[in-house]
């Protein structure tokens, strides 16, 4: 069976596993697991910012960082398939007491003029104020696109003279930055906080963190201890991240151009397809989806006419061509 449902479906190398194995550890609620620190210490400054905070799934990588900037009964702005917004279950609103708009674009990008008609600034105690603009990058539901690092320099600029402050949902940075060789702290750069998944592309079994201020992860070590994510010797953890910052960022490469072949076999534009997501029109998603498992290829429904589709570090370019061969003739 070859599963192209998520990247997230991949196991760990013998080779980080080794690393894992032999990993020094500590308490990390006690802030005592240098493996911990060590990873905390690198991604911030691969970003350019003061310090990170480990977590164990990217959704509350978000939750923590969206709380930094969103105060009870303040809104942030998303896009409307946003992660944060389609699929961290209603995290943000039943745990932190914000709010949240949406604008839509077919590709998750950054609409600064729907943006800018959305935004409310404090205006009295009959409107929610907006605090902070949220970006995805790359975005999940437009199938894998990018942001150009242009437009989000202009969010960046505008949010900064309207006095609001931006969270950049990183789960894939590895894999625009990859696709685009932009640098990782130019991305940094254009947000105050940052959240980044190491259990997707990168193929570690688990694990993200959330980057920003020194003051702002200070305190959202605190929350995650408040909302039950504080963890003991998760080392051994932290070092499967360490592996993949040393082994799996460049050969992002390869999931993309494997994604372009999936993509001319569904019928889709490969031009079209910016990293490691394919999202494929099917009037019969459902329908196609269970075709395709019983020849062999797990792949996603993501709407009643929309199907999904993810390379990773487990499907070689031979397994890429075998599904592609599949997906084509059903």
């Amino acid at each position: 069976m070859i599963d192209l449902r998520s990247d997230t479906l991949t196991r760990p190398t013998d080779s980080m596993r080794a690393a894992m194995a032999s990993a020094e550890v500590g308490d990390d609620v006690y802030g005592e697991d240098p493996t911990v620190r060590r990873l905390e210490e690198r991604v911030a400054e691969l970003f350019g910012h003061e310090a990170a905070l480990f977590t164990p799934t990217g959704s509350l990588a978000n939750v923590l960082a969206v709380r930094s900037l969103v105060g009870v009964g303040q809104e942030v702005l998303c896009e409307s398939s946003a992660h944060i917004a389609r699929a961290e279950l209603g995290a943000h609103g039943a745990f932190t007491g914000l709010t949240m708009r949406t604008w839509t674009d077919p590709r998750g990008q950054v609409a600064l003029t729907a943006i800018e008609g959305l935004f409310a600034p404090d205006m009295g105690p009959f409107f929610v104020e907006t605090t902070a603009i949220s970006v995805e990058n790359t975005h999940n539901f437009a199938g894998g696109a990018v942001l150009p690092l242009a437009d989000l320099q202009a969010l960046r600029s505008w949010t900064s003279d309207m006095g609001a402050r931006v969270h950049l949902d990183g789960a894939r940075i590895w894999n625009a930055h990859v696709a685009t060789g932009t640098p990782l702290d130019a991305y940094g750069a254009i947000a105050d906080v940052v959240a980044v998944c190491l259990s997707k592309g990168l193929g570690a079994p688990i694990g993200s963190l959330m980057i920003g201020s020194a003051d702002a992860v200070a305190e959202a070590r605190i929350w995650r201890k408040r909302l039950g994510g504080g963890m003991r010797q998760v080392g051994i953890l932290a070092a499967a991240g360490l592996h993949a910052l040393d082994h799996h960022v460049e050969r992002l490469a390869d999931d993309h151009a494997n994604a372009r072949l999936l993509a001319e076999a569904c019928g889709v534009d490969p031009a079209a397809v910016d990293t490691n997501i394919v999202v494929a029109q099917r009037p019969d998603a459902a329908a196609f989806v269970a075709a395709a498992a019983e020849a062999g290829v797990r792949i996603s429904a993501v709407g009643p006419r929309a199907v999904r589709l993810v390379t990773h570090l487990d499907v070689s370019r031979a397994e890429a061509e075998k599904a592609a061969a599949v997906l084509a003739g059903l």
